[in-house]
């Protein structure tokens, strides 16, 4: 998957990933909601596109005509957004892969389920959220497949949304960002395994950064001498997100304090 942009003008392209609303509580959710439109106003004056990573939701699962409720402050500010022209691109995580068309149609905001290479200019991304990358993880990304199977998404549209939401909310519960054990988010050194994606990936093509969410850990990392590997974080905890001009990425922190 291909997207170029020939110049920003003196704007900027924004991402983020990994906002995780409706976890862990729904009020800790709420008051981020809020956090998360008030960083949208103040980039609407400069942002050239906006690329969300991926596990925006803590769960989200589109039935014919039912969508989770709540998220309502975020939806209306995308919809904002959209209709005063700045583009909005939307990638889905391991928690939010059940997006289909709902965004697209009501919002005008497409939804990617793969990777994609941006090039910008001169340079060359490539951005995703990151999920199923790499070597390891064999257990999740053989449950990637069940979950992204047609007929599995058609089986579990017959259960009635009070029963299937509530039993993929109680799921959502056990996930590392709604854990208080935050062992699996350390940091992994060499055996990141987005860090050794991304050296492989280099090996077969240049790419002047690696933009990727899923990790929950704000990340700058060389990848040679050409290229680097930035995680976008979250925002329970960090509260991060990117920011980049045609030729530098910066790694930024909303409302630090």
């Amino acid at each position: 998957m291909l997207k170029k942009v020939d110049t920003l003008s003196s704007r900027y392209i924004y991402f983020a990933s990994d906002f995780h609303l409706g976890a862990p509580t729904e009020e800790s959710s709420r008051a981020r909601e809020k956090k998360i439109v008030r960083w949208l106003d103040t980039i609407k004056e400069d942002a050239h596109s906006i690329y969300l990573l991926g596990d925006i939701f803590d769960f989200w699962f589109e039935y014919s005509y039912v969508i989770p409720r709540g998220f309502i402050r975020l939806q209306s500010k995308l919809i904002e957004l959209v209709d005063s022209g700045i583009p909005i691109y939307f990638f889905s995580g391991n928690h939010d892969m059940w997006m289909f068309d709902y965004f697209p149609t009501e919002f005008g905001i497409p939804v990617y389920h793969k990777e994609m290479q941006l090039i910008v200019g001169n340079q060359k991304l490539l951005i995703g959220h990151g999920d199923g990358l790499g070597p390891g993880d064999k257990m999740y990304k053989v449950l990637k497949k069940i979950f992204r199977n047609k007929f599995c998404q058609w089986l579990f549209a017959r259960i009635h949304p009070n029963l299937g939401i509530s039993i993929a909310n109680y799921w959502s519960k056990s996930s590392r960002i709604s854990n208080i054990k935050k062992g699996d988010d350390d940091f992994k050194g060499d055996k990141e395994f987005l860090l050794q994606y991304c050296r492989s990936k280099e090996q077969q093509e240049h790419h002047d950064y690696y933009v990727f969410g899923h990790r929950h850990l704000p990340l700058n990392l060389e990848i040679g001498n050409t290229s680097k590997y930035i995680n976008l974080g979250e925002w329970v905890n960090y509260y991060t997100y990117g920011r980049y001009d045609g030729e530098q990425f910066e790694l930024l922190t909303f409302e630090e304090s």
